[in-house]
């Protein structure tokens, strides 16, 4: 069946104030979307280019990685102008149009916050490295050497070894929890906190719709820097940093998640809140106790909207089992909690690939997680079936796959450039060099090819976001009855009249179960892998999914 044929023409409800709640978010990492100018790297005038494309995904938002000043040591990630668009990517103006796009297409437009860090060569840091006495001089994480001239404490960074850097002017320390070039900012310092707000401000001012937040959780360190305890080696994993990376020893009670994080996220909402209907997403990179730390960051009204979970980002498929255990986790230490899952993006590897994914598990799985309660974040080239690119070590851009290789290969695999053309030179993605090789496999799976074929994996996906956007049960209903029978998931979505039965075979062999009591017709059925139950018998093959409303 033609996979657009009845969910395509479904239009969803307006939405309010509370847009994010259930909404569906598509993150566009700008280097690797859309070169405008010829120059090898995506840019603002690209993203706005493709706009179309991404509103005929029906989607809520857009969350657009870091775009600022940057001498880009981590592409972006360390930011050395909060305030200005990098020259590689464009101009403010170019933001400005890019704005007026979006919200002209009913795009929400949300934009990667990077608070924790600075660039060693943003001017607060220049000014603060100066001395120990200038205006500026713990705007910074600064600390004496122990006695012997070592670090202050056991504090790893994420990016391999040590976490503090010397500083030859003050002869001190300084921290940073990512590269030697991220110098943690001390938001222990009132002026700190209110510098920040005030470059939040600035992008209000300039009409986004909201800030997904990097690394919310390593916002405050402990003041009385001390060591981190070791984590037995049976409680490590690996979904915040490699397996390889040492980061992982240590149960960080004391680098990241401090208490006083709260008032400032709450300081940070109020400010989100003055400008209407606005969203903070927060991402806890917290190995042990993300969960936990989701339902602390987003308890009530006055922190942030909701989480970027990590749960299912992890090498670890998203088995019913696993997914079961996610749930029941969250509902036992983190009841009220709004998560945002995502199964991809620009930090690992795409999940395609990262579990093994057949082209119909790859089917079953964009379903599931838009049936999901809470929001959902793709990644661009999710919505192809996109798997990871293969990198050759001599392409290799990202400073963390250079160190760790060949055992973790870095990130640059899920950041080579959109397909968009397959015939076209760099599959469209413009007409230089890319600053990462197009992959001839990612090509042949372009837009254009799959925008022909309507049995391709976009119109899939577009077939379930409609879906999703069409069912205030999926978008903000409540989950019950969740539950694993070796490979298959079931559960009910539920908003006041409406009660949705799903059921996933996320396995290779047939299941087959009894329908609960009810009078149950079948949706999504114009999606591939859908399944429709015979009387009160449910067949499924491998990898097959049923949708089921039920009647009054």
């Amino acid at each position: 069946m033609n996979a657009q044929s009845n969910l395509t023409s479904l239009k969803p409800p307006a939405r309010g104030d509370d847009w994010w709640r259930g909404g569906v978010i598509y993150q566009i990492y700008p280097r690797s979307f859309q070169d405008s100018n010829g120059d090898g790297i995506g840019d603002l005038a690209g993203i706005t280019q493709r706009l179309p494309y991404v509103a005929s995904l029906g989607l809520d938002a857009i969350w657009i990685s870091p775009f600022f000043t940057s001498p880009m040591k981590d592409f972006g990630y360390d930011v050395s102008d909060y305030r200005d668009v990098d020259p590689m990517f464009g101009t403010l103006a170019d933001f400005d149009a890019l704005m007026e796009a979006a919200h002209g297409l009913g795009l929400k437009v949300m934009i990667d916050l990077v608070l924790s860090h600075t660039s060693d060569e943003h001017p607060w840091f220049k000014e603060s490295r100066q001395s120990r006495d200038n205006a500026k001089s713990d705007w910074f994480v600064w600390a004496d050497p122990q006695p012997d001239g070592t670090p202050p404490n056991n504090w790893l960074s994420i990016f391999g070894g040590p976490a503090w850097q010397w500083d030859t002017r003050r002869q001190q320390y300084y921290l940073h929890n990512f590269l030697t070039s991220q110098p943690d900012l001390n938001f222990h310092t009132r002026d700190v906190q209110d510098a920040l707000l005030d470059v939040a401000r600035f992008w209000l001012e300039r009409g986004v719709d909201g800030f997904r937040l990097d690394t919310i959780n390593f916002y405050f360190h402990d003041a009385q820097l001390r060591s981190n305890p070791p984590l037995p080696e049976a409680e490590r994993n690996a979904s915040i940093a490699p397996q390889v990376n040492p980061y992982n020893h240590q149960l960080h009670l004391y680098s990241k998640t401090q208490p006083e994080n709260i008032a400032f996220l709450e300081r940070l909402r109020a400010l989100t809140d003055e400008y209407g209907a606005r969203a903070c997403l927060g991402e806890v990179g917290e190995a042990q106790r993300g969960v936990e730390v989701m339902g602390e960051y987003t308890a009530g009204e006055k922190r942030m909207h909701m989480c970027y979970a990590f749960d299912f980002l992890e090498s670890q498929p998203a088995t019913a089992q696993k997914v079961v255990e996610v749930f029941e986790e969250l509902e036992r230490v983190a009841p009220d909690a709004w998560a945002c899952w995502a199964f991809s993006n620009h930090d690992v590897p795409r999940y395609a690939s990262r579990w093994n994914l057949s082209e119909a598990a790859v089917y079953a799985h964009a379903v599931m997680l838009l049936t999901l309660r809470g929001s959902a974040c793709l990644y661009q080239g999710e919505e192809l079936g996109l798997h990871e690119a293969d990198v050759a070590f001599e392409d290799l851009q990202d400073p963390y796959g250079i160190e760790f290789w060949p055992e973790f290969k870095g990130r640059d695999g899920c950041r080579t450039p959109m397909v968009w053309e397959t015939q076209s030179e760099h599959a469209g993605f413009g007409d230089g060099k890319p600053w990462l090789p197009v992959s001839a496999e990612q090509a042949a799976m372009a837009v254009d090819r799959q925008e022909a074929d309507p049995e391709a994996m976009l119109h899939h996906y577009r077939a379930a976001v409609a879906l999703r956007q069409s069912s205030e049960a999926l978008r903000n209903g409540e989950q019950t009855g969740l539950a694993a029978k070796g490979n298959l998931l079931t559960f009910h979505r539920v908003h006041g009249d409406e009660v949705l039965f799903c059921a996933f075979n996320l396995g290779n062999a047939e299941e087959k179960l009894d329908l609960p009591i009810g009078n149950w017709t079948p949706l999504g059925t114009g999606l591939r892998g859908a399944v429709a139950p015979a009387g009160r018998d449910l067949t499924l093959p491998a990898w097959g999914y049923s949708i089921l409303a039920k009647g009054a």
